[in-house]
């Protein structure tokens, strides 16, 4: 059977070492070229033929989403393995939106690895089994009643991440906005829900479905 052919885009040398070295040993992949950052990669994008790329998230400066967002559209047919330390909802939702096929924890095996990159191949989607936690969760969260209290899009973010628990400041960083508009932002939205605070919004606002 024919090899896999898979790229790496990862920028710690040491794990680097030690991925390249377990993947050599498999027969069912060929190991067609490893980059330390996403720009690299991007640049000889066009020239490359890979069927599985396995990305890191945090490489030096573009990160590893914003590279598959990118490349995802130009070349549909190379599926995209995240390979990552983080496990937090933002980014594993984040990746999956920019295009990845699979979501799978540095703490996983070398054989855990070989066989996540063989079933995305096959047209899987593997994913380490608390990052499939997370995504099943999601599906059970609470839902804004938008339509009912007549929120717009932007307020409706805005309550989703005070439900998270986020700060005002925090939340400004996020949206690329200053803390006063999300203020105004939450002030509209206690108004359109005759509420006076965070808590007693959430309460009204948030329902199982």
């Amino acid at each position: 059977m024919k090899p896999i052919k898979l790229i790496i885009v990862e920028d710690d040398r040491e794990f680097l070492k030690g991925i390249t070295h377990m993947l050599n040993l498999s027969d069912e992949i060929e190991l067609a070229g490893v980059f330390n950052n996403a720009e690299d990669f991007m640049s000889d994008f066009n020239r490359l033929e890979p069927e599985i790329v396995l990305m890191d998230i945090g490489l030096p400066k573009l990160s590893g989403i914003d590279c598959i967002k990118q490349l995802k559209p130009l070349k549909p047919q190379v599926q995209y393995l995240i390979w990552s330390t983080f496990d937090d909802d933002e980014k594993i939702f984040d990746a999956l939106k920019a295009g990845a096929g699979g979501y799978i924890l540095k703490t996983a095996t070398a054989q855990q690895l070989i066989q996540a990159i063989c079933e995305l191949n096959k047209g899987g989607s593997p994913m380490s089994s608390s990052i499939a936690r997370k995504v099943i969760a999601s599906f059970h969260a609470p839902q804004v009643k938008q339509s009912e209290y007549n929120l717009t899009p932007r307020e409706n973010e805005i309550l989703e991440k005070l439900a998270k628990g986020y700060r005002y400041k925090e939340i400004a960083a996020k949206l690329f906005v200053s803390i006063e508009t999300v203020r105004s932002h939450v002030h509209n939205i206690y108004e359109k829900l005759q509420v006076s605070s965070r808590t007693d919004a959430l309460n009204k606002v948030f329902s199982r479905p």
